[in-house]
């Protein structure tokens, strides 16, 4: 038996679909959640209602990440899948027409036009609406939509980031839960930064000033809000 010598990549863009919905979700959970205890905090409320109030704050949250990505997701899905049965349609109509546009894409990119012509020629042969979903529409295995992955991807890691703000506020003093609350979501936030930044190979500095910086302003805001509104009442 012959051995493969066929060399294998994993890129980073594998993983964008899922990595955006899962690290969107985690923030977005450990944010609104730390943002609306302490804002509820600031207002005077008991520690029974602060905690009430946020684990109404997780399921909401958590089901409305997952009906807005689903949503979201699959009308991206149902555009891409619009565009492949027309391309569909006229490879049928005129599939040397077809085979002439595919080759002045490669052309375009840099190929002699003869070699260009064969490339097409072949990649038509082997799979045509492969190559003109790749190659003109720009729809990849690695880019494709994925609704259902997407949702489930954002309403457990929604549940999972506002869960560790719950569980600060929980286990905080009554007489605490603003600065215990803050200080550890700000943290929970600049560590969630740092590795979605590793995992898409950019800077883990950058990525987790990002969310430490909107973090705090989302947090600030909302005290201020929750402190305003409790003052009047």
């Amino acid at each position: 038996m012959r051995s493969s010598n066929r060399h294998i990549e994993r890129h980073r863009t594998e993983r964008i679909g899922w990595l955006r919905a899962a690290v969107l979700g985690a923030n977005d959970g450990i944010v609104s959640t730390a943002s609306l205890v302490v804002g509820v905090a600031a207002a005077g409320a008991s520690h029974g209602s602060i905690l009430l109030t946020g684990v109404a704050g997780l399921v909401a949250g958590a089901m409305s990440m997952a009906a807005g990505e689903y949503v979201s997701v699959h009308s991206q899905a149902d555009t891409e899948d619009a565009d492949l049965s027309r391309e569909r349609a006229e490879l049928e109509a005129n599939p040397l027409a077809e085979q002439r546009e595919l080759a002045a894409i490669y052309v375009d990119r840099g190929l002699e036009p003869a070699l260009a012509r064969q490339v097409a020629e072949q990649l038509m042969a082997h799979d045509a609406i492969g190559a003109h979903g790749r190659d003109e529409l720009g729809i990849s295995e690695a880019h494709v939509a994925r609704p259902v992955q997407a949702a489930f991807a954002s309403c457990a890691s929604f549940a999972a980031g506002a869960l560790l703000p719950m569980a600060v506020a929980a286990a905080a003093p009554a007489t605490q839960v603003i600065p215990w609350t803050a200080g550890m979501s700000l943290a929970f936030l600049a560590l969630l930064g740092g590795v979605a930044a590793r995992a898409g190979g950019a800077s883990v500095l950058a990525g987790a000033w990002r969310v430490f910086f909107w973090g705090a302003l989302a947090m600030a805001i909302t005290a201020g809000v929750g402190r305003l509104f409790g003052t009047v009442v």
